[in-house]
């Protein structure tokens, strides 16, 4: 299945970040990278008509990636957002859940489970419309 959709990658792990636009890049997207949460929601503000899904690691520099959602619930910038974090705990999952996230993700990711949650939340919020 290939999508057309435009999709923000965020993460200070560059070898992480890196990887999953590799895998992501398969599915036909166009993506966008963040190394901090400043960056990710100074892209999400520019980008926002455009802009399809946030993938956010929960802990950046600057802003966490739960600043970043909040920052764009605020401005109503209705980006469906993934979070991912190697050092979850199910506090910071039920938090950002119940902050509007559409998945939680607990690092290492399999690569089918990151492929199936970016298919599923896109099919869920666009369905064909890219």
């Amino acid at each position: 299945m290939q999508l057309s959709h435009r999709i923000l990658i965020a993460d200070d792990d560059t070898e992480v970040r890196l990887g999953a636009v590799e895998l992501l890049a398969s599915l036909g997207l166009e993506i966008l990278e963040a190394e901090t949460g400043n960056e990710a929601l100074a892209i999400a503000r520019r980008e926002s008509k455009g802009l399809h899904l946030a993938l956010l690691d929960f802990h950046m520099p600057g802003q966490s990636g739960l600043d970043v959602l909040l920052a764009m619930r605020d401005e109503t910038l209705e980006v469906p957002c993934i979070f991912w974090s190697g050092d979850a705990t199910d506090a910071m999952a039920s938090y950002a859940l119940s902050s509007g996230a559409r998945a939680f993700l607990r690092k290492p990711v399999r690569p089918d489970e990151l492929r199936c949650e970016v298919r599923r939340v896109l099919d869920e919020t666009w369905g064909n419309r890219g």
